[in-house]
């Protein structure tokens, strides 16, 4: 079918472009990135970029927008987790840690609003790894890696994690981007 006669997906403005339609249809699984601060606080965000990307070594690559708080953490601290949200419940997760910890990234707040800052891991059950980034109780799974290399590619940088320690935590499947209904992308 040509790219003009696509049809809209589901909650996509009509004005986007073929190629815009096209980005928004690709998958992504639905990932819990955890980071900490050289001073031990610590940051959860929401990630659909990220994927392996060698077997020897053990890689992945998780693409972070420049402005974001967990990768000042990942620069200063160079570990993060992985958390892999679970089909069954990961949308309540996800539903906590989608907003910017830092009131400040949100346009139009208002100066007392933008000074917030948010624990996102405040309300969500978890323990620390051995590299002391949050893995999540209820995640279908988690690793951990050490940072190796930093890309900056457009709005984002590639962080390029060496795998450390993982594990699966319970049976299912993970959460997609399309099962939210959410769109990242395009």
């Amino acid at each position: 079918m040509p790219p003009s006669n696509l049809p809209n997906l589901p909650g996509t403005p009509k004005e986007l472009e073929g190629v815009e339609k096209a980005l928004l249809a690709l998958s992504y699984g639905v990932h819990v990135i955890g980071s900490r601060a050289t001073d031990g606080t610590m940051n959860a965000m929401l990630a659909d970029w990220v994927m392996q990307v060698s077997f020897k070594p053990r890689l992945v690559a998780v693409a972070i927008e420049n402005d974001a708080r967990t990768l000042r953490y990942v620069k200063e601290t160079r570990v993060f987790s992985v958390n892999l949200l679970h089909e069954k419940d990961g949308i309540e997760v996800a539903r906590k840690v989608v907003m910017p910890a830092e009131g400040r990234k949100i346009k139009g707040r208002s100066e007392e609003a933008a000074a917030v800052v948010h624990d996102k891991l405040a309300t969500i059950p978890h323990s620390l790894a051995a590299n002391l980034c949050p893995v999540l109780d209820d995640a279908l799974g988690w690793f951990t890696c050490d940072a190796e290399q930093f890309v900056e590619v457009g709005d984002h940088t590639i962080v390029i994690g060496r795998v450390t320690d993982g594990d699966i935590l319970r049976a299912g499947e993970m959460l997609i981007e399309r099962d939210l209904g959410w769109e990242y992308g395009g």
